[in-house]
């Protein structure tokens, strides 16, 4: 089973003992667009660097190809 990039986030605040409200004010949102952004699963790599930011890690996105070329 895959999860979903919003799943991610919700298990590392529930880790982290922070609510989307405490992860919104920390990333400069609201509540209500933080919980949009987390059911539609709809995030750009500049806010994901933000959330991992605001919970104490790092974002790493790219792509993999067969020879470990990394984009």
């Amino acid at each position: 089973m895959t999860l979903t990039m919003g799943e991610k986030i919700r298990i590392v605040l529930r880790r982290k003992k922070m609510t989307i409200t405490d992860l919104a004010i920390a990333i400069g949102t609201s509540r209500q667009n933080l919980t949009n952004k987390l059911n539609r699963d709809n995030f750009s790599e500049k806010e994901l660097q933000q959330i991992a930011e605001a919970l104490g890690g790092r974002f790493e996105g790219y792509f993999v190809f067969g020879d470990g070329e990394k984009v």
